[in-house]
């Protein structure tokens, strides 16, 4: 590509509404958002890098179920989610907004403000009360991962955990229990996220879900085969319910036992490239897992997020197209939440 059409890529990549939908926050304590440090995002690097939103997400690691552990999951949770939206300020000469809608998000852009979207990850942050979703979201929070790594009370994990005594399935999918999370994230107006889920339970959840399901982190299983990742028919189902898949950055999902540093952006526009040829552009958009796993050779951190617009545009993708990948495909299912919720 020449200098000159990079030049233009770089301007038309300024121009979107560039949405990377799941960022991780160090904890318990990290660096000054607001101030240039070691994550791989902070607000100068989404600056720099013409990221005007992203998902920061309250992640909590799977632990032996307990009474105690539970108690412990929605604590921190809580306190995550209340230290994202004490981003929402201005700083150093940097404005965060919290926003809690489509519009806020969209208005936040107009303003040359950025986004912060608050989200959780692993539904065992619920436990096993239903009651606590509401107070994710009256914190902010826009979506919740169903699991992380190992089972919990509602779901089955893509990655059983032999040091939680998981076995290869504990409840065929969703629980029970998990069936009633999803109609209450579909009533709240909280998207359902199936990364790290099992195959059944995400085809479970795109079955019984009233707003269609999205998975703000994963790749392609057809082209990296890793439980983590989504297969033909996975991707399939998720197009029928009007969901979409967010590829990401990480590296072990776009290249089978692939350093960092042997992965490239190619690497990662090839598992866009698959998702749009197979369910179509309207279903696909693009994620970094950064502080949580991703990155990679040419996106190593937020300050690069206009290499992905580079290469997007490089394969013949138009604006319209990048900013539908970019965020505008995630924000039209997080419409439909909104529309949906009760």
């Amino acid at each position: 590509m020449s200098e000159a059409i990079a030049t233009d890529a770089l301007s038309l990549h300024r121009g979107l509404l560039t949405l990377d939908t799941h960022i991780d926050i160090p904890w318990p304590t990290g660096p000054d958002p607001f101030l240039e440090g070691t994550r791989r995002v902070d607000l100068p690097k989404m600056q720099r890098g013409g990221l005007a939103a992203g998902c920061f997400v309250a992640y909590v690691p799977q632990a032996l179920r307990t009474p105690e552990t539970d108690a412990a999951a929605y604590e921190r949770v809580i306190g995550m989610l209340q230290t994202i939206r004490g981003m929402g300020h201005t700083e150093h000469g940097i404005t965060a907004r919290i926003t809690a809608t489509v519009a806020e998000i969209e208005a936040a852009k107009r303003d040359n403000v950025l986004a912060i979207v608050p989200a959780v990850e692993n539904g065992f942050a619920m436990g096993t009360d239903l009651s606590r979703l509401a107070r994710f979201r009256a914190l902010g929070a826009r979506y919740m991962t169903l699991t992380h790594t190992g089972h919990n009370a509602i779901a089955d994990s893509a990655n059983p955990r032999a040091d939680l005594n998981n076995a290869p399935t504990e409840h065929g999918g969703l629980s029970e229990l998990g069936r009633a999370a999803v109609a209450e994230l579909n009533r709240l107006g909280m998207l359902v996220d199936v990364a790290h889920v099992s195959r059944d339970t995400m085809l479970q959840a795109a079955a019984i879900s009233r707003t269609p399901v999205v998975s703000t982190h994963s790749c392609i299983r057809a082209l990296c085969d890793h439980p983590r990742n989504m297969d033909d028919t996975q991707l399939d189902a998720l197009r029928d319910v009007g969901g979409v898949i967010q590829i990401t950055a990480v590296a072990a999902f776009l290249k089978k036992d692939a350093k960092p540093e042997a992965v490239t952006v190619r690497d990662f526009a090839d598992h866009v490239d698959y998702a749009v040829q197979r369910i179509g552009l309207q279903h696909v958009g693009i994620s970094s897992d950064f502080d949580g796993g991703g990155g990679f050779m040419g996106w190593r951190d937020a300050s690069e997020s206009a290499n992905i617009t580079v290469e997007l545009l490089r394969r013949g993708y138009d604006r319209q197209e990048i900013a539908a990948l970019w965020g505008g495909n995630f924000l039209r299912v997080l419409r439909i939440a909104e529309e949906r919720a009760e």
